[in-house]
């Protein structure tokens, strides 16, 4: 399998730092906002963007979560092995709050159906969209579309995109991955995000 760059290290930081102004630019100082971060490869992207917009406007603190929607997917009864359910923390309601859920890689876009039904656990937000890193437009399998993306890929077929972060990974970026000898071999880097 051939792997291809499409964010590099450098590129992968200007990315981030341009969603964290585009969230700036619609919500101002991020009053009532709550940045959620879905379990386990979307919560290094929001953890990131946190940082970063915690930088840009000077403040201290803002409301932030992590959320893990194991057993809210839809397959999670049908997998080899069961599954490792990660950690939610989200030490506050989330009533009347504008919420930004965040993911590294849209793909089908059921994790994010999972994700919200998981949210529900935790109030009724006034509002919530959705912010990927990567949104792989054409394998869509819900009617599920985000209001923030970094970078759009046209993959296809046996194609797999893998986001790679300097803390778990060694370094920030986005391979393209391509069976190069006709197999329909999908392997991935283990620890790496597939783009389910």
């Amino acid at each position: 399998m051939s792997s291809i760059p499409l964010l590099t290290s450098k590129a992968f930081g200007l990315t981030v730092e341009r969603l964290c102004y585009q969230l700036i630019e619609d919500h101002g100082d991020l009053e009532g906002l709550a940045l959620i971060g879905l379990q386990p490869r979307g919560v290094l992207l929001a953890r990131r963007l946190r940082t970063e917009l915690l930088r840009i406007i000077g403040k201290e603190n803002l409301a932030y979560g992590e959320l893990d929607i194991t057993f809210h997917r839809d397959d999670f009864r049908h997998r080899a092995t069961p599954p490792q359910p990660s950690i939610t923390q989200l030490d506050f309601m989330l009533d009347e709050r504008k919420v930004v859920l965040v993911d590294d890689v849209l793909y089908t876009g059921r994790t994010i159906r999972a994700g919200l039904d998981a949210l529900l656990a935790f109030g009724r937000p006034s509002s919530v969209h959705l912010l990927v890193l990567i949104d792989r437009r054409f394998s869509r399998e819900l009617p599920i579309q985000p209001d923030y993306v970094g970078k759009w890929v046209d993959s296809i077929g046996d194609q797999r995109v893998t986001v790679e972060w300097k803390e778990s990974d060694g370094a920030d970026q986005v391979l393209l991955h391509t069976a190069n000898d006709g197999s329909r071999d999908t392997a991935i880097p283990q620890g790496t995000s597939a783009g389910r």
